[in-house]
């Protein structure tokens, strides 16, 4: 169960935070790339500083009280998802059994389920 939370934490890093994966990945200067991650991060960071300090009135949050928050929870996502990249690029044993385990699990959840409903009918 972990091992899943840990996957789908991994997973969404990559939807939003990976170039591959967003939209960012249609503009072709790395550079560039990082400089608008940048930008969106101090972005996001500022408006939950305000949003912290005025509606939820927590006098005394800050941008910069803000930022070091969001480090704190971004750098344990960034640890689980090298550990993941690396133990696929590896061909780690107990991730390739952690992803067969998913497929497989997956496949019974979606596809039984069309195939039981289409047997109803």
């Amino acid at each position: 169960m972990i091992k899943n939370f840990f996957y789908w934490v991994s997973e969404c890093w990559n939807v939003i935070m990976n170039v591959k994966y967003n939209p960012l990945r249609n503009i072709n200067e790395p550079s560039i790339q990082a400089y608008f991650m940048l930008v969106l991060f101090t972005m996001w960071s500022a408006f939950f500083g305000f949003i912290a300090t005025y509606y939820l009135g927590w006098y005394g949050y800050d941008i910069v009280t803000s930022i070091v928050v969001h480090l704190t929870v971004l750098i344990p996502v960034i640890f689980t998802n090298a550990v993941f990249k690396d133990a696929e690029r590896n061909g780690d044993k107990w991730f390739l059994i952690f992803k067969s385990k998913r497929k497989n699990k997956w496949k019974q959840q979606w596809v039984g389920k069309s195939t039981h409903t289409l047997q109803k009918v």
